[in-house]
């Protein structure tokens, strides 16, 4: 893995030419602040202690510690970035510092390039006129990444990932480097009137050059031909030997409901809110779209996923109603659909965690995973599969996985809170609260990372840290007890359920 470069947002740090840029543009540091930026970059997002940083930064050299201090400042001063003034450089109380990237997801060097062929699909821009067709767009990319990624013989990042590179000029050879691929496609979407046009272009994301480009044009109820006509373009383009059976086994419609599906597709972009609110109007949303296609599998998952974040952030208002409207979703989803494996991940998903049918939600994801090696969703959700199934080193591996699918994905934080649990019931209790840490930097009132780091600071002796915490939590969740925590936890290990529920009753969280 190359390790010379390291991306914060909008700033890069070059550790062989010790230069600090932001927008390209370098960034005046002392020496020794460079130094240790270089060491705390070095360290993949870990925490580097202070006695590490004299021994790396003043070799040989007695210095005091007010030292370290005013390089630290100045550190914090030079990557202030956002007008929240959220610093990339973190201080762990009585441990040392670390850099986190982005919103506190930590940073990555450059990913290994597969040694398969591997493709990005950017956001298309919408050129319609109405601005707010831009899900419409959306939804193109999202099901052509969904038909390329059904095939094995290729290497797909996720849409998530995809997406954060929306409304930027981008360099696609930077775009190569960040997430691991070597082709990038990217085009445009205009839908007007009773016509809709997708423009693609395929290029090399190591030099740049373009490989492919194409325009399809038909009308609306043509949209799932169009997307499968650009699926096929660019297999035949960076994949000349895949069979054309293969091909045509990609192409599949998610519903010959035109209507079902812009109600779908608006709900999907609820969804990825991932907020009380965007929940809430991404429900009804998807509801019009099962009344308008009764047969639309993907909407009854969609919806179903919904109670999964209502649960897990204590939305729930009467829980066993909603329960069983979960687990009906879920089945209905898998029984309209049993070869689609986001279908079959996020249904197998509902059973485990809300409705606690554990069996029949490990067949589903692991079909979801046989299906399509390449769905970051699966592998996500299979990764929470395994902390509740008391597997903690797969679930860390199926984590792993995730990230490198989707190394950019705003769910993030909810991967990297499932790797913490994994983390805690395998007894590595300070990896468990780094994680954590990480995860409240960017989203501080993520529930299930305040749970994890409550039992995790518990359990490394840091009780105050764990006291505070459950202080937020309660004031984000004032009903919650040790009784309702395997509501929103389903463990299977008596020992997993001990040492969590004890965790919390030691932090103080009422029986």
């Amino acid at each position: 893995m190359d390790r010379d470069e390291f991306h914060l947002g909008r700033f890069r740090i070059d550790v062989r030419q010790r230069e600090l840029t932001r927008d390209g543009i370098p960034v005046q540091l002392g020496s020794r602040a460079r130094d240790i930026l270089c060491v705390l970059a070095s360290a993949d997002g870990a925490v580097v202690s202070k006695d590490e940083l004299m021994t790396r930064v003043w070799p040989g050299l007695v210095v005091e510690e007010n030292n370290i201090q005013v390089q630290i400042s100045a550190l914090r001063k030079a990557l202030d970035d956002g007008p929240d003034g959220q610093s990339y450089l973190v201080t762990v109380p009585g441990r040392g510092y670390r850099l986190v990237g982005g919103k506190g997801v930590p940073s990555q060097f450059r990913p290994p390039i597969p040694d398969k062929p591997s493709i990005a699909v950017l956001p298309f821009e919408s050129m319609s006129d109405d601005p707010d067709q831009r899900y419409f767009a959306d939804g193109v990319v999202e099901e052509i990444i969904t038909a390329l990624s059904r095939f094995s013989s290729l290497f797909v990042i996720a849409r998530n990932s995809s997406f954060t590179y929306r409304g930027r000029a981008v360099d696609v050879k930077q775009v190569g480097r960040e997430l691991g691929v070597r082709y990038v496609l990217e085009g445009s979407v205009r839908r007007g009137g009773d016509r809709v046009r997708i423009i693609g272009q395929l290029l090399d994301a190591s030099s740049g050059v373009h490989l492919w480009a194409d325009r399809f044009e038909g009308a609306p109820e043509d949209i799932f031909d169009m997307q499968d006509q650009v699926t096929a373009s660019v297999v035949g383009a960076i994949a000349p030997k895949l069979e054309q059976a293969e091909i045509e086994r990609a192409k599949r419609k998610p519903t010959e409901s035109l209507d079902a599906y812009d109600y779908y597709l608006r709900g999907i972009e609820k969804l990825y809110e991932n907020t009380r609110e965007s929940i809430d109007r991404a429900m009804p949303l998807f509801a019009r779209a099962i009344e308008l296609d009764p047969v639309f599998a993907a909407a009854y998952a969609a919806a179903a996923i919904c109670y999964v974040r209502r649960q897990s952030s204590g939305w729930m208002a009467d829980r066993s109603k909603e329960v069983a409207e979960a687990a009906r979703l879920a089945r209905a989803a898998v029984a309209l659909s049993k070869d689609d494996a986001t279908v079959l991940a996020r249904a197998g998903h509902v059973l485990t965690d809300v409705a606690h049918e554990f069996e029949a939600g490990r067949l589903f994801i692991e079909r979801a995973l046989a299906l399509n090696p390449n769905s970051s969703n699966a592998w996500h959700l299979s990764g929470w599969q395994m902390v509740y199934a008391g597997d903690p080193e797969t679930a860390i591996r199926h984590f792993a996985q995730f990230k490198r699918l989707s190394p950019r994905d705003p769910l993030m934080p909810l991967a990297l809170s499932g790797s913490a649990f994994a983390h805690f019931f395998a007894g590595r209790y300070d990896e468990a609260c780094a994680l954590a840490e990480q995860v409240l930097q960017e989203s501080p009132d993520l529930h299930q990372a305040l749970r994890i780091f409550i039992v995790s600071h518990v359990a490394a002796g840091h009780i105050d840290q764990a006291q505070t915490a459950l202080s937020r939590l309660f004031r984000i969740d004032p009903t919650l007890r040790v009784s309702n925590l395997a509501n929103m936890t389903p463990l299977c290990r008596p020992e997993d359920i001990a040492s969590y529920h004890d965790g919390m009753r030691q932090a103080g969280l009422p029986e």
